[in-house]
């Protein structure tokens, strides 16, 4: 269109974001395309069972709501929206959206982009020979204990470019890849060729920036106190060059920032090393360097492209059984022992099949100088494989008969109520299949169908093996502090495992930094870990160490027992170890 740099909007990070964010960037800095993204894994686990109950349903209504008020000024100002709000029938969420938009007498068109749900050709592909082996462990689809009810494979950004290309104005997408709703309009903007593997690359990078809402500008930050507005963070924009780069920034009325610290965490988030494998790129990250070029404006230079894998994700979710959860309290003296009897009150003439965890959450102050600083919360969860077995069980009127026979002070939370309502538990498979096996194609309202091709050049990704750094030198002059007093860390998920970068924004820290988180020392800092595969890279531009923590999160974010189900905290639990650090790294160093 123009040479100029896209300038690409983010307003959702996932379903439930602000609901406001689409009146936010209309009434922000101009924008040529805004992108929502509603499809988190755990999110897709969740909208597949609505699916299943009823197939006219499983896109994302709240993005109906968000865009309604806003169709005539999208068409005047002539801005495009794309999405992945289809979720599991993007036809149907462009139906919708083509009836709102007569009833508003805007002119704008839309297209969908389909071909990722291929639940129904599961029989097909198995029966062609396709194990679709898990992508973790390798094992074939046939060792999965769930009964699949949702497979949906991971898009690139070409239907997205072929959509705007025809003339759509609004592009719905179900899996399509998060950071493809930024590289597909980039691409389409400058014209790229499918194997400008850099341009792509710095595509997909700053998709990867911006996917996630105002994680970018602040939110979820470790240095959110050095941010001076932080009550209402605004979304991030993309300012894309045809080369790739990217200048990073955000709506100027907006609060939240936008640093070199903020695009870091959003760059070692959720990934599983340097190589950042997409349907239509492998972006490189080894060499990204972010520089500060004004007020909240971060550039972002370096990444480099190569042909994708022959195969791409398909994320596969079936129920592996059912649970239910409630939460008590215990106060005081003797906490374990207080577990011990709960639990085994609890146990009691457990019915077959029906299993309980406990996990306690919080720690009982020394010399407590409130009742709730001598008070931990107790998440109990019950599961089974049927729902039945739970409704016998009954872990409500469990928990409700033992006030007055089990350890003192026991109680729940008066002003909630114990739950009685039964959920599924939802397993995720990432399994793989060749891309040569999808129907990839764009629909337009008219009913044309272009079919979108498998990339014609593929290569194997293999993340680099490193070699683990020496121990730092000895000191005589250190001080035990948290790690977090010098340096910063985001986590997240990836199905069953999380991740975790660490980097400093103080460059003298970062030898020591490198040196000191050793993958046996993340291993001790972490008991957690003990006998879990981790895997550690550098990155030396960014000043970080990434782990890859695999199998924390069981087999899925979904599923799993874990409280923090997703690993959102697990950086934030390392920051606060406490740890040896040299002296001269605190003058200046991060709070």
């Amino acid at each position: 269109m123009t040479d100029r740099p896209v300038r690409i909007a983010n307003f959702s990070g996932y379903l439930g974001d602000r609901f406001t964010a689409v009146d936010e960037a209309l009434a922000g800095d101009p924008v040529d395309v805004l992108v929502g993204d509603y499809l988190a894994e755990i999110t897709l686990a969740a909208l597949s069972a609505r699916h299943h109950a009823d197939p006219g349903l499983g896109y994302v209504e709240y993005f109906l709501d968000q865009l309604r008020p806003h169709l005539g000024t999208l068409a005047q100002r002539g801005i495009k929206v794309i999405t992945n709000a289809g979720g599991f029938n993007p036809a149907a969420l462009a139906g919708v959206l083509r009836e709102e938009i007569a009833d508003a007498g805007a002119d704008l068109t839309v297209a969908h982009v389909e071909g990722d749900n291929i639940v129904a050709r599961l029989p097909e592909l198995r029966g062609a020979g396709h194990t679709l082996d898990n992508l973790d462990s390798g094992a074939p689809l046939t060792a999965w204990q769930a009964t699949p009810i949702a497979a949906n494979a991971y898009l690139g950004g070409w239907g997205i470019t072929a959509a705007l290309a025809a003339g759509a104005d609004i592009v719905v997408c179900g899996r399509v890849t998060d950071a493809a709703l930024t590289s597909g309009p980039a691409a389409w903007w400058h014209g790229w060729d499918r194997q400008d593997w850099d341009a792509l690359a710095g595509g997909v990078v700053a998709g990867h920036i911006i996917e996630c809402g105002a994680q970018a500008v602040g939110g979820n930050f470790s240095g959110f106190g050095t941010v001076e507005r932080m009550l209402v963070p605004g979304f991030p924009i993309a300012e894309i060059a045809s080369d790739g780069s990217c200048v990073i920034t955000k709506h100027a009325r907006d609060d939240g920032a936008v640093t070199v610290d903020t695009v870091t965490a959003q760059l070692v988030y959720e990934i599983q090393g340097p190589r950042y494998p997409n349907p239509d790129v492998t972006a490189h990250l080894e060499q990204l360097r972010l520089t500060p070029i004004g007020p909240d404006r971060v550039e972002v230079r370096g990444a480099l492209g190569s042909p994708p894998p022959a195969t791409t994700k398909v994320a596969l979710f079936g129920v592996l059984g059912y649970s239910i959860v409630n939460t008590i309290y215990v106060t005081g003296l003797a906490v374990a022992q207080k577990l011990s009897l709960i639990e085994a009150q609890l146990s009691r003439e457990l019915p077959a099949g029906v299993a309980i965890d406990l996990t306690p959450i919080g720690v009982v102050a020394e010399d407590p100088a409130s009742q709730w600083e001598a008070t931990i919360a107790v998440r109990i969860m019950a599961t089974a494989a049927t729902a039945e077995a739970l409704t016998r069980y009954n872990l409500a009127r469990r928990v409700g008969s033992l006030y007055l026979q089990t350890i003192p002070g026991y109680f729940h939370d008066g002003g909630a109520r114990l739950h009685t309502t039964v959920l599924p538990r939802v397993d995720y498979w990432p399994g793989l299949l060749p891309m040569t096996e999808l129907e990839h194609r764009m629909v337009t309202g008219d009913g044309h169908v272009s079919p979108i091709a498998p990339p014609r050049t593929t290569h194997p990704v293999h993340q680099p093996v490193e070699p683990e750094p020496e121990a730092p030198p000895v000191s005589d002059r250190v001080r035990r502090a948290p790690l977090g007093t010098i340096a910063y860390a985001r986590s997240g998920d990836k199905g069953g495992n999380s991740n975790v970068g660490i980097w400093t924004p103080d460059e003298r820290a970062w030898p020591w930094l490198r040196r000191y988180l050793s993958t046996q020392e993340v291993r001790r800092l972490l008991p957690e870990t003990e006998h879990l595969e981790i895997v550690r890279h550098e990155f030396p531009h960014l000043r970080a160490v990434h782990f890859v923590l695999r199998g924390l999160l069981g087999t899925g974010g979904s599923s799993n027992l874990r409280v923090d189900q997703v690993g959102k905290a697990v950086g934030e639990y390392l920051r606060a170890k406490q740890v040896l650090i040299p002296e001269d790294l605190f003058a200046g160093g991060s709070d």
